[in-house]
């Protein structure tokens, strides 16, 4: 089968490419980073280099697909409305329009638990449950993106929508390295003891879960599936888990929800003010750590087969041994 990984040369586009390429697909690769594309290229895969918003590059890419899956975003908590919107808004419309002009089989899109996220307290959501106001510009893109592959589900393509929590596994870039980060430079933020619950996600079980999507019945076309691990904790726990793997200390500070969040206010209000880069702290990455968020995933089992098979611990291990030889 000729399947198109978009955001190829990102974590989880180019782990779900190499899987992809195992099972003997003909893989095309679009993305951006030229060195990682010449890696995948070498172990017989099509690279295409092209941005999002090049829509004849796009429209190209998608030329004798089957199928298509589309990991590209921008993903951050920190960035600009327009380009927010013209990658995950216009991005997506340009893979739509290629996808129906070519007539690919089967969209899989990969959107995310922030269309959820709201500043309290929300366990076991469902995918009946409706977009929360969004809280920045990437939910609010995110929502929007997910509003172009309905559209073009109407129009007669056939599509699937993911929404993963918490990625992370070897060559993570976000989620963990973020936090480890702040625990060398200024300490970790600990906002109500760090009680909140967490459910993450790894990278394998997201990639086992999109090939679910990939060879889905078209009786299960336009629908949306949470992906977690299934094994949501207490993020103080999972933090002591990953300090203990890596044999390393973290460091905390601890603070309560009203002052951190007020300090992420200022910084942001510092860096819009002064053209800054992403500030240390942001109020959504203050309200991802003081607010419990877990997903209900009984839908992608019945439906999709979808079993999370590497466990949280090992998913650990595996993280920790990567991050590790980083420094080798």
């Amino acid at each position: 089968m000729n399947v198109l990984v978009t955001g190829g040369t990102g974590f989880l586009g180019r782990r779900l490419a190499l899987r992809l390429r195992s099972q003997a697909h003909q893989v095309t690769v679009l993305g951006r980073n030229a060195a990682i594309g010449a890696q995948l290229a070498a172990a017989g895969m099509r690279f295409v280099q092209a941005d999002l918003r090049d829509q004849d590059a796009i429209a190209a890419a998608c030329k004798g697909q089957h199928c298509v899956f589309h990991c590209a975003a921008f993903s951050s908590p920190w960035g600009k409305a327009k380009t927010f919107y013209d990658i995950n808004v216009l991005g997506t419309r340009h893979l739509v329009q290629g996808c129906l002009k070519h007539q690919v089989q089967r969209l899989v899109h990969v959107s995310t638990a922030a269309v959820y996220f709201t500043y309290a307290h929300q366990l076991q959501i469902s995918e009946s449950q409706p977009f929360a106001p969004p809280v920045n510009a990437y939910a609010k893109t995110k929502q929007l993106a997910e509003q172009e592959i309905a559209q073009a589900q109407q129009q007669g393509l056939s599509t699937i929508i993911l929404r993963p929590r918490g990625i992370f596994g070897p060559g993570d870039t976000a989620l963990l390295p973020r936090l480890l980060t702040a625990s060398d430079r200024t300490g970790i933020p600990l906002i109500h003891q760090g009680k909140s619950r967490v459910d993450v996600t790894y990278v394998d079980n997201v990639v086992a879960a999109l090939i679910c999507a990939q060879t889905a019945s078209d009786s299960l076309s336009g629908k949306i599936y949470n992906i977690t691990n299934g094994e949501p904790l207490p993020l103080i726990d999972l933090l002591n888990r990953v300090s203990r793997q890596l044999e390393q200390p973290l460091n905390f500070r601890s603070l309560s929800f009203s002052v951190a969040y007020g300090l992420a206010a200022a910084m942001e209000g510092a860096a819009g003010l002064f053209s800054l880069s992403e500030p240390p702290l942001t109020r959504y990455t203050v309200g991802l750590m003081a607010f419990s968020q877990t997903l209900n995933i009984e839908r992608a089992i019945a439906d999709l087969g979808y079993r999370p098979h590497i466990s949280l611990a090992d998913g650990i291990v595996k993280f920790s041994y990567w991050w590790k030889s980083q420094d080798e």
